[in-house]
């Protein structure tokens, strides 16, 4: 008797079985599009089947997919992805008009306080930068629309995080890799609850140094109709004494204000 064919992937206990309801190879399309990122801009077939636990068929037949529709293009045996890829971001970002017209008010914020502002909303332990009004750059790493950062070490994470249920939240801090990014990170569970409840209460989160020395930023939730969290909104500086006085002081009363107006963009 045959044995069956190998699957492309090992089946695992988080996997749904194919169905009516999930299409396996658009989701292995989507994780061989993901596997691309700052730390892998070029993969051999090899590469991107061991990032994606497919077998070396599979990821062959989803990159030759993908180079056909242009969505990755090939040189010798390095695929990478094409500017294409970036419609699929803009498709969603479109659906959202309400960023559109945010970003006139985030940029006169910008103007006024010369400290960066961005947007974010959360997607499971990370937050998604969906508009980013840049200042100077303060940061060693690259921010755009589609970046991700860890939600528990940033400002726009813990006001993102305030907006769940306290079990909720609990489970999901316990199922997050908690990293020190530096000796200022709080990755104690406890603590975190605290600082995400003290965001919820006053309306704002402010974090110093956590997730990279010499960077703090101030963020404000974002509310829908019925009062959730759905996004965030940032302005980020530098951290010193100085620096921290004028974004307590000058820079979060206008944050607050234009959330204000974002809030009322949304409710309209």
């Amino acid at each position: 008797m045959k044995s069956a064919a190998p699957d492309d992937t090992a089946p695992t206990s988080t996997t749904p079985a194919p169905g009516d309801s999930y299409v396996q190879s658009f989701a292995r399309g989507l994780a061989v599009l993901r596997s691309f990122g700052s730390d892998a801009p070029a993969q051999t077939l090899s590469e991107v089947a061991e990032r994606t636990g497919l077998t070396r068929a599979g990821a062959r037949r989803i990159l030759l997919t993908l180079l056909h529709l242009e969505y990755v293009e090939a040189d010798g045996r390095l695929f990478r992805l094409t500017p294409k890829v970036l419609e699929l971001g803009f498709a969603y970002l479109s659906s959202l008009p309400v960023w559109t017209r945010a970003q006139p008010l985030m940029e006169d914020l910008v103007e006024s306080l010369r400290q960066s502002c961005s947007a974010a909303v959360l997607d499971g332990d990370e937050i998604v930068y969906v508009l980013r009004v840049p200042a100077h750059k303060i940061m060693s790493i690259n921010l755009g629309v589609g970046s991700r950062l860890p939600a528990y070490c940033t400002s726009m994470g813990r006001v993102l995080l305030s907006g769940l249920p306290p079990q909720q939240l609990r489970t999901r801090l316990q199922s997050m890799e908690l990293k020190a990014h530096t000796p200022h990170t709080i990755t104690d569970i406890d603590q975190l609850i605290e600082r995400i409840d003290q965001a919820r209460r006053q309306g704002w989160a402010m974090i110093e140094e956590e997730l990279e020395m010499g960077l703090s930023s101030v963020a404000a939730p974002v509310l829908d109709r019925n009062g959730r969290v759905v996004a965030a909104v940032n302005i980020s500086g530098q951290a010193n004494p100085q620096a921290r006085a004028a974004m307590l002081e000058s820079g979060l009363p206008r944050l607050l204000e234009t959330v204000g107006k974002i809030n009322r963009l949304v409710c309209s």
